[in-house]
């Protein structure tokens, strides 16, 4: 066995400590230290992981211990910069999604990381769950012929549970569109090829005295032919885990009454009290293992001679056979995968899916579904991958 890479974390909020579990678990890596500009919540962490923190990423660099790649977790708006501090300091980059606020941020660290030498990788997105993937290996596979349609449809609270103001604020990388669209474009572009040729859409906002993009519907029409459907409504009224065997979205028995803080016409709430309260739920929110699979809402696709869809233990494959349940193990977590795919890519095993010009791509749907709601006009695409073979 390799020496392990050792992997710094920058920010420890809900993002950053859903990693921890994976990275202290996987055998190639080891984590190594963590930025977390909060003073409380840095001392917290350091007591808790036993490895250092700083304040910020300047001085984990500055001060030590050697690194071989950085996982940011930190607001979106922070991304690039950090992004390229890193790479400029010759370490590979995991960047949650989205990876940018503008394609120009994106193409940069694209760049940065290709001149550099170096990984950039963009997750974690639930395209990484297994079933997910594994429903792209039954259509490589052509059992049931060429995709033609694929669905992800998501009912949530999510516009309702404690949010930082950068979550809801556009301008910033906010709202449903880029940080739950982000999750399904991902999971539809994995599974129809990747290269989405134009994007129809609507986004709503619903909620006066809670502003932001809380619901959308999006079109994608595909260059191989297929389209898809991205329904999000993250307003609290219906919720798919209803119809998704009681499951949630990391694979538990979902909570009768959801997860709302605040039920929708119940006016505004202190943003001090919502900050405390989300910092109070980090790192319990997203576990480290589940008896089922994750239900991101329901997934559906079609090819010309049958349709997949989840199954709380795998997935159900319908043809003309009739309907068969493929199953598989639910050790792994999403988060497993994601550094299964950054091992591979740094170590030059294999090449990533989700690399800079993958999260790009993504990056142009959620800007194309924004840009097609407030023109009312399609939108044609420019920067799509395609999915690597």
């Amino acid at each position: 066995m390799s020496t392990p890479l050792s992997i710094g974390m920058l920010g420890m909020g809900n993002a950053g400590l859903a990693f921890v579990p994976a990275i202290r678990k996987h055998p190639e890596f080891e984590l190594a230290a963590f930025v977390e500009p909060n003073d409380d919540a840095r001392s917290a962490a350091e007591a808790q992981h036993g490895v250092p923190g700083h304040a910020t990423l300047a001085q984990l660099l500055a001060s030590g211990p050697r690194l071989d790649a950085v996982c940011i977790a930190s607001p979106t708006e922070y991304h690039t910069a950090q992004a390229l501090e890193a790479i400029d300091a010759g370490l590979h980059v995991l960047v949650e999604k989205p990876m940018a606020i503008t394609l120009e941020d994106a193409r940069v660290m694209v760049h940065a990381a290709r001149d550099r030498g170096v990984t950039l990788l963009v997750g974690h997105s639930h395209s990484y769950d297994l079933p997910i993937r594994k429903m792209a290996e039954v259509i490589a596979s052509g059992r049931l012929g060429a995709v033609r349609m694929a669905h992800n449809w998501c009912f949530t609270d999510w516009i309702y549970r404690p949010r930082r103001p950068d979550e809801l604020d556009i301008r910033l990388g906010g709202g449903v569109t880029f940080r739950q669209g982000s999750h399904q474009f991902d999971v539809l572009r994995l599974l129809c090829g990747g290269q989405v040729r134009r994007v129809r859409a609507r986004a709503f906002d619903l909620d006066r005295e809670r502003r932001s993009i809380g619901a959308h519907c999006v079109y994608l029409d595909f260059e191989n032919g297929a389209v898809a459907t991205a329904v999000y409504n993250g307003y609290g009224g219906f919720q798919t885990t209803e119809i998704l065997d009681g499951l949630s979205e990391w694979g538990f028995p979902a909570p009768e009454q959801g997860w709302s803080v605040k039920r929708r016409g119940e006016g505004g709430r202190d943003a001090a009290a919502e900050i405390q309260a989300k910092q109070a739920r980090a790192g319990k929110v997203i576990p480290d293992q589940a008896p089922f699979h994750p239900f991101f809402g329901i997934t559906l696709v079609s090819c010309e001679r049958g349709d997949i869809r989840q199954s709380p233990k795998g997935l159900y494959v319908y043809d003309r056979d009739g309907v068969e349940e493929i199953t598989f193990p639910t050790d792994r977590t999403p988060r497993d995968l994601v550094l299964d795919e950054l091992g591979d890519a740094i170590r030059g095993r294999s090449a990533a899916v989700h690399d800079g010009q993958w999260g790009m791509a993504n990056l142009e749907v959620c800007l194309a579904a924004i840009a097609s709601s407030e023109r009312s006009a399609e939108v044609e695409l420019k920067e799509q991958r395609a999915v690597a073979v």
